[in-house]
């Protein structure tokens, strides 16, 4: 904690005593562009030959960002900008003497390949956030709704719009139409919008700016330039139907005797999704009985240690605009709003009598779902959404052939509230979030909480030209239920109350709520020429529970952290750019117990040629662990060593690839583990490109966490179970994309998963804080264990009669997931999709090797396989 107490210190007193050589003086000025009201309408075909474009002079000098910043682009670039009452109308022109060698990739949209250009928009000219469109040489469009001030690009927005290309003899041309209704901005007489346009030349791998933005420039969103002469905007309430219908074909193996798995399933569903202007600023968006069956499958994934695992969200209604709702308020992925809760998978599984057979959903169904969301010019974001999943019944069909219901999810009502207002001229932020989970549980359901909320605080302060920036939050949790789902609750690995060595935590089996805190302080220079750095303190205390609609992987933790990075940004004749930078952090628990302090240095260097490397090295020492053995005591973890190696080639070649490896050993030979990653994409033509990747993990760890045993022996002692587990693990993932033209794609994606773990030297805990392995663990000899029937028999005293038993932890788990989905968008905003999906999951034999239990589960498992048909059509406003 001195670390970070003389950490603040000095970066708070560093901005005085910086010397001009770090320091830049001298902001860039604001480029402003005037437009003017069209006379003409132009045809948008890419080829900017209507009159329509000569009431404006064009406008140029861009200035190259990447690689080397502040000098003359390869090739420049001018644009042209005029409006009507409903659109905006951009043309621009992108010069290049080799117009054979423009890279014209086609793709899905937003695929962002080959060259291309955005225009950033900030229409709130809140200087924080705006809209990015995006349009490819190909002719292939892209938007994305930009947030944190250039720190957050989100592509799932999908607005409606109008775009084409072309390339000639000079290089090539785009042009754009942008409907008002899908931009927001306030009321005034003549519109000051935030603008700017970025270039990029795929093959020499360059970007340059129409407004330059030094690098030693803190922020993107606040530096753009300025958009002049919108006058007489009115207001363009959005308003967008979109319809759907679902036809889908599942067929998978049957089983004999089971009347719910016959085999086949056809079903047909229907829903609605809308978005309605409540003013130009506000949008309210609407899903009503959602379908999400053209969503990709989660990859896969095994947790050894027990922790729940984070998958990101992939439904669209949640996807879009998540950045309003988001929360991240410590660090890693812990979130006060996680939308994959909305739709989950039921709490329980049926209770079947012998002889019954039961069809459980697999997720809760999602009746509605509603967000309001925006920005308004006076600096207020909002979002709202609120969602209701309904009761879900598992179907059960017994002996005499009668059937009946049995309730396995309560009926659900989601609800978030998210708001920041800009000041300070837009330096400055103060935000809240509160969250509601509320479960209509009728007297059932004593296991899960009935009611449970969250609130937090965020704030932002940046000064000296955005160079040095104060930030934080605090949030609060209480959660709801009857003794029986608190006292559950408390005893969660992500909690671990039951520990017996602790003293500021226990299990209390009378509580009906916890309430705890959390949240995240941090101080750091952001801009400069050279150096940069940040410290702060995380905390999360030992009640905070955030799960029933939000993330959070465990508590009682305070951690100190401090960065430095120094920054090489001027291109040499060997490389383009050096980051190099230090990490430590130290980590404690609310007894104040020092649980870890970690270093790692690490560089990064993009070479001249377009390749890069990404290396480091780091160390962890005075390691404890209060949730290792998931329930027992504090346990020492072995002073640790890890080190990581990433080559990437040139991406703008037709082939590129990643090659990398990482390792981790620890003291006395307890831990270790090598990964390596293989990664390639590979486009042969332009409208066809694939990607095989390969990632190979070999790890051993002579303590891994196998189980407990009921109070047994000597002085009743609980048995903490350990043994020394040899992991491997392999994913390969391939995608394939063909592209027949921007708007109709075809999509292939396949991942095989396997991990393999085999247990040796079975183990028991003698004393978890020793200082050297042989202190802490005590391995069974012959005598002791005996393996029969699929169980490990321990005689500990060897008097002949087996004092405890345990299951084989061996595990090979194998899975499959691949889709194939064809998609139209035959007019902007509606499309068809074609889907096959493929999947399987089971356990391959111990003794195949990794290949295969690999090839035994895609060419020989029987799978599930859905063909599903979906139609859209957007009515738009």
């Amino acid at each position: 904690m001195k670390f970070l107490f003389t950490f603040l210190v000095l970066s708070a007193f560093l901005p005085t005593i910086s010397s001009a050589q770090e320091i830049s003086e001298n902001k860039i000025p604001k480029r402003i562009y005037t437009t003017k009201k069209l006379k003409k309408v132009p045809v948008i075909d890419g080829a900017i030959l209507d009159d329509a474009w000569n009431v404006v002079e064009w406008s140029s000098d861009f200035t190259e960002k990447n690689p080397d910043e502040g000098t003359p682009p390869a090739y420049q670039t001018k644009f042209k900008v005029i409006y009507d009452s409903k659109y905006l109308y951009i043309a621009i022109r992108a010069y290049d003497d080799e117009p054979e060698l423009i890279q014209q990739r086609l793709s899905r949209r937003d695929g962002f390949q080959g060259d291309r250009v955005n225009v950033i928009i900030d229409s709130y000219h809140d200087k924080r956030t705006a809209f990015a469109f995006t349009t490819t040489a190909a002719g292939v469009k892209g938007e994305e709704i930009v947030s944190q001030n250039g720190g957050n690009w989100d592509d799932s927005w999908n607005p409606i719009w109008y775009t084409n290309a072309k390339v000639d003899d000079k290089g090539w041309t785009a042009e754009m139409k942008i409907p008002f209704s899908q931009l927001r901005f306030g009321k005034s007489e003549e519109q000051i919008w935030g603008f700017n346009v970025n270039r990029n030349i795929f093959r020499f791998q360059e970007s340059s700016l129409w407004q330059r933005i030094p690098n030693d420039q803190a922020g993107f969103i606040s530096e753009a330039g300025e958009l002049h002469g919108l006058k007489g905007l009115v207001s363009q309430k959005q308003l967008e139907i979109q319809p759907f219908t679902v036809l889908q074909q599942d067929t998978y193996p049957k089983e004999t005797g089971n009347p719910f798995r016959t085999g086949s399933d056809f079903s047909l569903n229907a829903g609605l999704d809308a978005k309605i202007g409540i003013t130009n600023d506000l949008t309210l968006d609407l899903t009503i009985n959602p379908d999400f069956g053209q969503v990709e499958a989660d990859p896969g994934a095994i947790a050894l240690d027990g922790f729940q695992i984070f998958f990101r969200e992939q439904r669209p209604f949640f996807v879009e605009n998540f950045n309003i709702f988001d929360f991240e308020f410590a660090n890693g992925s812990d979130n006060l709003f996680y939308s994959r809760r909305i739709g989950r998978n039921p709490h329980r599984d049926a209770a079947l009598n012998p002889g019954e057979f039961a069809e459980v959903p697999q997720n809760s169904t999602i009746l509605g779902a509603a967000k309001f969301s925006g920005k308004t010019k006076d600096g207020w974001s909002i979002g709202v959404l609120e969602s209701v999943t309904a009761n879900e019944y598992a179907t059960i069909r017994q002996d005499d052939g009668s059937e009946r219901e049995q309730i396995v999810e309560p009926m659900t009502n989601y609800f978030v509230a998210r708001a920041q207002k800009d000041f300070n001229e837009r330096n400055s932020f103060i935000g809240g979030i509160f969250t509601a989970t509320n479960r209509h549980l009728n007297g059932n359901f004593n296991e899960l909480h009935k009611a449970a909320y969250t609130a937090g605080i965020d704030f932002q302060h940046n000064w000296k030209n955005r160079e040095y920036y104060l930030e934080g939050n605090t949030i609060f949790s209480h959660v709801l239920g009857g003794v029986e789902a608190i006292t559950a609750t408390q005893k969660t690995l992500r909690h671990n109350f039951q520990r017996v060595d602790a003293t500021h935590v226990s299990v209390d089996k009378n509580k009906t709520s916890l309430t705890g805190t959390g949240g995240r302080l941090e101080l750091g220079r952001n801009g400069g020429q050279n150096l940069r750095y940040n410290g702060g303190i995380i905390w999360r205390s030992p009640e905070l529970e955030l799960n029933d609609v939000g993330f959070l992987r465990r508590t009682d933790e305070i951690i100190q952290f401090g960065n430095v990075n120094y920054l090489w940004q001027i291109p040499t004749d060997i490389y383009r750019n050096i980051n190099l930078g230090f990490e430590q952090n130290t980590d404690y628990d609310f007894s104040g117990n020092l649980n870890r302090v970690r270093f790692e240095v690490q560089g990064r260097f993009t070479w001249i040629n377009n390749w890069s490397t990404n290396t480091g090295y780091g160390l962890s020492n005075n390691s404890f662990d209060n949730f290792f053995l998931r329930g027992g005591p504090r346990w020492r973890m072995p002073d640790t060593s890890f080190m990581y190696f990433f080559l990437n080639s040139d991406r703008s070649n037709l082939f590129s690839f990643t090659l990398g490896y990482s390792n981790t050993r620890s003291a006395e030979d307890v831990v270790g583990r090598d990964r390596f990653v293989i990664r390639t994409n590979y486009q042969p033509t332009d409208a066809f490109s694939m990607s095989f990747n390969i990632e190979y993990e070999n790890s051993f760890d002579r303590t891994q966490y196998v189980t407990e045993t009921p109070a047994v022996l000597v002085n009743n002692d609980t048995r903490y179970i350990l043994g020394r587990i040899q992991n491997q693990t392999l994913t390969t993932t391939l995608r394939l994309n063909y592209s027949f033209t921007p708007d109709i794609s075809l999509q292939f994606y396949g991942q095989p998963f396997i991990s393999k773990g085999r247990y040796t030297d079975l183990n028991y805990v003698l004393n978890p804080l020793g200082a050297s392995i042989n202190d802490r663990i005590s391995v069974y000899n012959d005598q002791q264990i005996a393996f029969e029937n699929e169980r490990y028999l321990v005689d500990e005293n060897t008097d002949g009669i087996a004092d405890y038993s345990f299951s084989n932890p061996d595990f090979s788990f194998v899975q499959l997931q691949t889709n194939l989905v064809a998609r139209w968008e035959y007019i902007p905003g509606s499309e068809i999709f074609l889907v096959w999906a493929r999947g399987s999951v089971g356990n391959a034999d111990l003794s195949d090797d990794l290949v295969d239990s690999v090839s035994n589960q895609v060419f020989r498992t029987p799978a599930n396989d859905t063909f599903l048909v979906k139609f859209t059509y957007r009515f738009a406003r």
